[in-house]
């Protein structure tokens, strides 16, 4: 497994909330929904991102914008306009004193706006679940993300424009899958830019000792790794091993693989319905009572409070 794909293994968008959004100025939208991402592309026109601290994002026809929440922000058609709509959890949408806009914006399937024939149209896909994104993935972007359509040539988007209105069978998993591909194209051009900033263990991931011992505890996370038996396929001994790792990667190898293996955990007891303790011996932990003890440690609730939020 290479590093991006390491970083991209995990987006699996669930019922997302997608909405092509058509306005005319004058508008814009506080979103407060606490999402922990969302995709925002502009096909017609152009719409200002403000987010809660930093400068606002000019965004024009091609550009993609990706937001990182649970930070509130605003859309607008201009960074000093005042909100006018509030974007709540699950896509609630009303006005600032709590009226319901849905019904009298809706202008179609999937379709929200002020004006049917506005002049700013804005596709959005919004993962409304944290176990949704890796924390990993999470943790290596800016708060705002944003990539010019001259930085970037995805063919998703024009596919994503036709897609959004249909009303078909399977849609959803349709957009569920398309969100995801544009997630990952959108990330893969971010850390492809010149002098890009990539976390410290993404960047470790091109040192031939460090990168070796990371592939193979990503790669098999269930043997019973030791840093001396790490230490002997990396080719070094476990001192030089432990000190290059925790420079580079910024933690120890065990405390990396441990990490590894909740979030690997995490993942299966969302996604199957696997016994935690079949889940434990998938990631590398004798039983359920060890998996669940290092799972309430780390992420404050047990392997089963986890896969009932899904």
């Amino acid at each position: 497994m290479d590093a991006l794909a390491g970083l991209l293994d995990g987006p699996r968008a669930r019922g997302a909330f997608l909405l092509r959004m058509i306005m005319e100025p004058p508008w814009s939208v506080r979103v407060e929904d606490g999402a922990p991402i969302c995709l925002m592309c502009v096909t017609e026109g152009e719409a200002w991102i403000v987010p809660g601290t930093g400068d606002p994002v000019l965004l024009r026809p091609g550009d993609i914008a990706i937001a990182r929440g649970p930070e509130p922000y605003t859309v607008a058609d201009a960074p000093d306009a005042p909100p006018s709509a509030r974007i709540g959890p699950d896509g609630a949408c009303s006005t600032l004193s709590g009226e319901p806009l849905a019904e009298t914006m809706r202008l179609g399937v999937r379709t929200w706006g002020n004006a049917p024939d506005g002049g700013t149209t804005v596709l959005v896909g919004t993962y409304r679940m944290d176990g949704e994104v890796g924390r990993r993935l999470l943790d290596a972007l800016p708060g705002l993300l944003h990539l010019p359509a001259d930085v970037w040539n995805c063919p998703l988007m024009p596919f994503l424009d036709e897609e959004i209105a249909r009303d078909e069978p399977g849609q959803t998993v349709v957009l569920d899958r398309v969100l995801d591909l544009l997630l990952i194209a959108g990330v893969r051009a971010w850390f492809s830019r010149p002098g890009a900033e990539a976390p410290a263990w993404y960047r470790a991931m091109g040192d031939p000792v460090v990168g070796r011992a990371l592939r193979l505890l990503q790669n098999d996370p269930a043997h019973p790794w030791t840093v001396a038996s790490l230490a002997v396929r990396a080719g070094v001994s476990r001192a030089a091993l432990a000190r290059r790792f925790t420079a580079l990667v910024g933690e120890p190898p065990m405390a990396y693989l441990t990490g590894w293996r909740l979030a690997r955990a995490a993942d299966l007891l969302r996604e199957t319905d696997a016994t935690v303790e079949a889940v434990a011996r998938q990631v590398g932990y004798s039983g359920a009572f060890a998996l669940s003890a290092a799972f309430k440690r780390v992420r404050g609730v047990s392997p089963q409070e986890h896969r009932a939020t899904a």
